[in-house]
């Protein structure tokens, strides 16, 4: 799943596609969901985030110069 785009994830995103579009481990995939800023979507025991939710947290914390 090399050079993914926003536009190419699904509405749902799972931790390994978290991992994957932002090239961290699996770990820290799972740091950031675990995140008390991160918009975590939880389903039983899988966590995960909806796409909409992800590009507003990205938004937010994007470096400003």
């Amino acid at each position: 799943m090399d050079n993914r785009t926003l536009d190419s994830l699904p509405d749902i995103i799972n931790a390994q596609e978290l991992q994957e579009y932002l090239r961290l481990s699996k770990a820290g995939a799972y740091n950031l969901l675990h995140a008390k800023d991160f918009p975590t979507l939880v389903i039983g025991n899988r966590l995960m985030v909806m796409k909409q939710d992800f590009i507003t947290w990205l938004d937010s914390h994007k470096n400003t110069v």
